[in-house]
């Protein structure tokens, strides 16, 4: 089996935390990036041969992944293989849909001749034995076996939904319904024979923006094909919104944390630069937080996430927030419920996330949450305060907060539009 690793989408939903960096790139739980975790379940299922398809802002994300070496992906045969969109003889053409990608690095999937094809997103936070699965499949004599996991009813609306009978075959299937029939959502991880997969790919190439759930599964169900469930009791998170993002990084921190990134049998890899051993000043507090490589922290960090090379200066408080790497917070500044990604500097005294919540105008469906989201390379001046469901992007002065405030609901952006 070789895997697929669906990894060029925007991610829009995270506002500007993905304006110049694709949502798999994105930093999580101090020096790791989302797309480390299904690669790390790659090496950990005993899959050698990983095609990652990019699109959107790959640089960072292709500079990230490399040859593979931090999974044991750089291989003479197999390994780690990025697959952009690229110019062919007849026409240039970009990803349309996750199955398009596919259907595009065919002749990738064919110079291997697997028995199977597992297709992965680049995008959740998750820890899964993909043999398991595989076993799975193999045990139902299944030509396409679809990973689910039960969800609250009232959220089943928002998933594509399998509905099956007791043995665990899917009997029916549908795509975000309004009224749903089950509450086992599809986690968009599959296991395809290849031929049956092949064949579908072939037959819907001209479907524009052609989708695994909207296309190949209907397609593959109404050839009368075994289509099984594979249902799966673990964490699984979609940090598709700012709100899930920093509801998965929180929960790291917790006492008990749901999921273990200190697990010995099944570790979590990631490529990080080299980084001096952190520095925890003598007026300094740290508690229920992670803090990684490289930081200095003289002021007071809770239940917070700080990513490697962040500098906290003294009398800053920090609570409940998300520091992304190389982040610098000047001294006696107060920061709570934020997201500020990788080099930014907060200048002195700054209020970030204090009062009340008003709907955000630049999209209040993204920046919601009650967050404050800064996005990386922002300067932030001294002595002022920013307010709940804000957005910041660039380097700001103290001009741009009137009566030096960003009130809540507000938002900066330079450097280019969203």
């Amino acid at each position: 089996m070789i895997a697929m690793l669906l990894a060029g989408g925007q991610g829009s939903r995270l506002g500007v935390l993905t304006e110049e960096v694709a949502k798999p790139a994105v930093a999580f739980g101090g020096k790791f990036r989302i797309i480390d975790f299904p690669l790390s379940n790659c090496i950990n299922s005993g899959i050698d041969t990983v095609g990652v398809l990019t699109q959107y802002q790959p640089l960072r994300l292709n500079s990230h992944i490399g040859i593979g070496i931090p999974w044991d992906l750089d291989r003479n045969n197999g390994g780690v293989t990025i697959l952009p969109p690229y110019e062919k003889s007849d026409n240039s053409e970009w990803y349309t849909g996750t199955a398009n990608a596919i259907y595009q690095n065919i002749h990738f999937i064919d110079s291997y001749n697997p028995e199977y094809v597992l297709i992965l997103s680049g995008d959740h936070i998750y820890k899964m034995d993909y043999e398991d699965m595989l076993d799975h499949h193999k045990a139902k004599g299944a030509d396409l076996t679809i990973a689910v996991m039960p969800v609250p009813m009232e959220e089943a609306k928002r998933f594509g939904i399998m509905v099956t009978d007791k043995e665990g075959r899917i009997t029916d299937f549908q795509e975000k319904p309004a009224k749903p029939k089950s509450n086992l959502a599809s986690m968009g991880i599959y296991i395809f024979t290849w031929r049956v997969l092949r064949e579908a790919l072939i037959a819907l190439k001209d479907q524009p923006e052609c989708d695994f759930g909207k296309h190949i599964i209907p397609h593959v169900f109404e050839k009368g094909k075994n289509l099984v469930a594979y249902e799966f009791t673990g964490y699984w998170k979609d940090v598709g919104t700012l709100g899930s993002y920093w509801e998965a990084n929180m929960e790291l921190v917790d006492i008990v944390p749901v999921f273990n990134l200190y697990e010995q049998s099944w570790k979590t890899y990631t490529n990080q630069d080299t980084f001096a051993p952190q520095y925890i000043g003598d007026k300094a507090v740290v508690e229920k937080s992670i803090i990684s490589d490289g930081c200095e922290i003289y002021g007071q960090v809770i239940h917070s996430v700080i990513g490697s090379g962040v500098y906290v200066g003294e009398g800053t408080i920090i609570r409940d927030s998300v520091i992304m790497e190389d982040t610098i917070i000047g001294e006696g500044a107060v920061i709570e419920e934020a997201i500020i990604a990788e080099d930014c500097k907060i200048g002195d005294k700054t209020k970030i996330g204090l009062g009340d919540e008003k709907p955000s105008k630049l999209n209040k469906d993204v920046y919601s949450f009650g967050l404050v989201t800064i996005g990386e390379n922002s300067i932030i001046p001294s002595n002022v305060t920013i307010g709940k469901n804000t957005a910041i992007k660039g380097p700001t002065t103290t001009e741009d907060y009137p009566g030096g405030e960003l009130e809540a609901g507000e938002y900066i952006i330079k450097g280019g539009e969203l």
